[in-house]
């Protein structure tokens, strides 16, 4: 489990100083506790459940970066892709994009998928198969590409 190495690591970033290491930890360990309490949910978390919470995480702070940088507050845009950074280190390895075209293609291929009237077919098989190993952005733009 993921929670515990992160203890252990906000305890190291915490002993070194380490500001920016100690902001990304401390955003994960906050947003596992949130999901760990939310109304509904089991007692433990899984795998896969922590691998989409760090991806939200990268994905905003992404967004945020982007928003800074159009602002033109670079600071603020450093502190993000910092964060991005360690919070990354935790997630599984992603696939680049030759990687996720094939899979796509062969989902594509096995499901019969022929226009683009069928992307939410083949977007569903796709995201419970590329699940924490790809942004849901970029298979979307593939899906898409590949049905046209």
């Amino acid at each position: 489990m993921i929670s515990t190495t992160i203890d252990q690591e906000i305890k190291k970033a915490m002993l070194a100083k380490d500001q920016a290491q100690l902001r990304g930890l401390r955003a994960i360990k906050a947003a596992l506790l949130l999901a760990k309490t939310e109304k509904g949910s089991s007692e433990e978390i899984t795998e896969e459940t922590e691998s989409r919470i760090l991806q939200k995480l990268v994905k905003q702070r992404r967004e945020s970066a982007d928003i800074y940088k159009q602002q033109g507050r670079e600071d603020l845009s450093i502190i993000e892709e910092e964060e991005i950074e360690v919070i990354s280190s935790f997630m599984p390895k992603q696939l680049d994009q030759a990687e996720i075209e094939s899979i796509i293609a062969q989902i594509i291929k096995d499901s019969g998928a022929a226009s683009v009237k069928e992307m939410g077919k083949v977007m569903g098989l796709a995201n419970k198969e590329l699940a924490g190993k790809a942004d849901g952005k970029l298979i979307a733009e593939i899906v898409k590409a590949q049905l046209a």
